[in-house]
């Protein structure tokens, strides 16, 4: 499973048995101008605007529709980009990072606003921590970053699903609060477990590739191999 500006196509195997190894995103054509694209930065720019609606004026009803517009778009620059043909080497990396920052964003501020505890803060950001190091090990051995998992892409769905409605759960009372609190915290619990999931995936796949690198039977694909990936063992 590509991120949702990657190409469709099956990607190979890699070292790790049965796991997707990385497509070569330099076979990705490299535009800027593309419909997706402007559609991903819209939801980058919609970041600092979350945290002000969430932090100064506390216009909750406000930011939870910035939330929305962000899940919409999320799923319309993926769908675009393969209707239109318009997939990019920017888009692939600008989908990912659109979706981390407003993880990371939301699960700050609803901290400082006690919406939710500390511990869950601490799991899904230690998620992100341990990611970052992968990818410190990949740069090490000259690899490009791996695609986003399925299982990721499902878990920031549920997210997002998750963050408006603990925003709701938070001022709510009486029946409303009896419905809307068990959903916000269903949809934390498994897009939390699902998070934690792909991000172990993740370390098994960087694990396979350091393995494979070490015993001289490497896979994967390094920049500026071009559309010719190397052989998986």
């Amino acid at each position: 499973m590509t991120s949702s500006q990657g190409p469709s196509a099956a990607v190979p195997v890699s070292p790790v048995v049965g796991e997707p190894r990385v497509t070569d995103r330099n076979e990705l054509p490299d535009r800027v101008w593309t419909v997706p694209n402007a559609l991903s930065v819209l939801r980058l720019l919609g970041v600092p605007l979350f945290l002000w609606l969430l932090l100064g004026p506390h216009e909750d009803g406000w930011a939870v529709a910035v939330l929305m517009v962000s899940g919409v778009t999320d799923w319309a620059d993926g769908k675009l980009a393969r209707v239109l043909g318009q997939s990019s080497r920017l888009g692939a990396l600008l989908d990912p990072a659109a979706d981390r920052l407003y993880i990371i964003a939301t699960l700050i501020a609803f901290v400082l606003r006690d919406v939710v505890p500390l511990w869950v803060v601490v799991v899904l950001v230690g998620r992100e921590v341990v990611l970052g190091v992968m990818l410190l090990v990949l740069r090490h051995y000259r690899y490009e970053p791996l695609q986003v998992h399925y299982l990721g892409k499902a878990a920031t769905f549920n997210l997002l699903y998750a963050f408006p409605l603990l925003l709701l759960a938070d001022d709510a009372t009486g029946a409303w609060l009896a419905w809307v609190q068990p959903a916000a915290w269903a949809f934390t619990i498994w897009g939390g477990a699902l998070y934690v999931l792909s991000g172990l995936f993740y370390v098994v796949q960087v694990a396979g590739i350091v393995r494979a690198e070490r015993t001289g039977t490497p896979g994967g694909t390094r920049p500026g191999a071009g559309a010719e990936a190397r052989p998986a063992p």
